[in-house]
């Protein structure tokens, strides 16, 4: 029998195990396989495993919603022209900045090393191009000959977050 892949949501995962935990300790034995896939479609705000399936089957995955404190912390790193003035410590603050530069690196085009550098350059305030050349020739948002002297951008699906911090930097950073 092939398995039937039913992706679950859970808008406040704080809730949805408190239902669950409720649900578990008002039985006297171990749920079975079937019982405990109701108790947890009805700890996510569903009826039954039914009601889960039948609104879920066929459905595309549902899009990721943007981590907004992440977004709020990252903005703080761009001025008001959208340059940024300092590299953040944390690695999951720098990826995103990566992408924000990756956005404006226009698809298609290629680029010198000097050209991509004075890109970068004009981008920020702390003086260190090469950093960010590497991390996104190192992050695959960027790529280069074997021997350098070309770079284009990589076309790929961007973060969640990268539009509503694009949006809360300012329209000088185009998507």
């Amino acid at each position: 029998m092939s398995r039937i892949v039913t992706p679950l949501q859970v808008a406040d995962l704080s809730q949805f195990a408190k239902a669950l935990r409720s649900q578990l300790l008002a039985l006297d034995r171990q749920p079975g396989h079937a019982e405990l896939l109701t108790l947890l479609s009805r700890s996510a705000g569903y009826r039954n495993y039914q009601h889960l399936r039948s609104l879920t089957d066929g459905a595309p995955p549902a899009e990721p919603q943007p981590d907004l404190v992440r977004v709020e912390k990252v903005s703080r790193y761009f001025d008001a022209n959208g340059r940024m003035t300092g590299w953040p410590s944390r690695l999951n603050h720098q990826s995103l900045c990566f992408w924000v530069m990756w956005s404006r690196v226009p698809a298609g085009a290629v680029f010198t090393e000097r050209e991509i550098s004075a890109l970068l350059q004009s981008w920020h305030l702390f003086g260190d191009h090469a950093l960010l050349r590497r991390g996104m020739v190192d992050g695959k948002l960027l790529s280069r000959t074997q021997d350098g002297r070309e770079y284009r951008r990589v076309q790929r699906q961007p973060p969640a977050e990268l539009r509503p911090l694009l949006e809360r930097i300012g329209p000088r950073a185009e998507a």
